[in-house]
């Protein structure tokens, strides 16, 4: 469906729809280094194929409650060991540059809130995206939060970045995240979480498993669970 990279405003529409970043699409939601492509992220912990799981029921969707107020430390390193039914992937969070994206994301991890959860959505070539409670792609963590990513962010391959509804400002977010699988030209409007530090194999394995036309994986792929190791 999509190429190396969006070749046109219909493409670049297209995406977002899927993401569910932009209303009105129908119901089925500072630098290169920084946010650059997964440099060695190869050797995840996995196969290389998705084992069969059943598909884990929604979760109703949180009530309404105040944000963390976590924020990570700059002198430390945050790293999410994310494992799931395709294998074992690496997310370095960025501390510097989203020190609250990361915050939320680490408090809601530590909860358990992601455990069990689904990648709900495949683009090929382009994103996977997961962390809905409801699994319908509407649903979050009962808060948003917003933190606005570096102006010169590039969405490359091994970034993940947090979604948000099309109306939203840029920088919004709640817990649904996703991971860039290749150059895209998306605009700097969606947090900054970091990049995939290791297992970029994986995340290419889940991105392979056939989505249906609302761009839903026909095998569940669920985040078994994700754990923050910080050094």
């Amino acid at each position: 469906m999509f190429g190396k990279r969006l070749r046109s405003a219909a493409a670049l529409l297209a995406l977002l729809c899927g993401l569910g970043l932009v209303t009105g699409c129908g119901d089925d939601n500072k630098d290169n280094t920084a946010a650059g492509g997964a440099t060695g992220a190869s050797g995840g912990e996995g196969s290389g194929k998705c084992a069969a799981v059943q598909e884990p029921a929604p979760r109703a969707q949180p009530r309404r409650t105040r944000p963390p107020s976590f924020r990570l430390a700059k002198d430390k390193t945050y790293t999410a060991k994310v494992e799931t039914n395709c294998g074992t992937f690496y997310i370095e969070l960025d501390s510097k540059d989203a020190p609250r994206t990361g915050g939320s994301f680490v408090t809601l991890a530590r909860k358990g809130f992601y455990d069990n959860l689904t990648f709900h959505r495949i683009v090929t070539a382009f994103v996977i995206q997961g962390g809905d409670p409801t699994g319908t792609g509407r649903g979050g963590p009962g808060y948003r939060i917003r933190e606005a990513p570096p102006d010169d962010i590039v969405y490359s391959e091994g970034v993940v970045a947090m979604a948000k509804a099309g109306d939203e400002p840029p920088g919004t977010s709640g817990s649904q995240f996703f991971v860039v699988t290749s150059d895209s030209t998306l605009p700097p409007d969606y947090a900054l979480l970091g990049r995939v530090k290791r297992g970029l194999d994986v995340v290419h394995a889940i991105e392979e498993v056939p989505a249906g036309p609302d761009e839903r994986p026909v095998s569940p792929v669920v985040i078994k669970k994700i754990t923050i190791q910080v050094k």
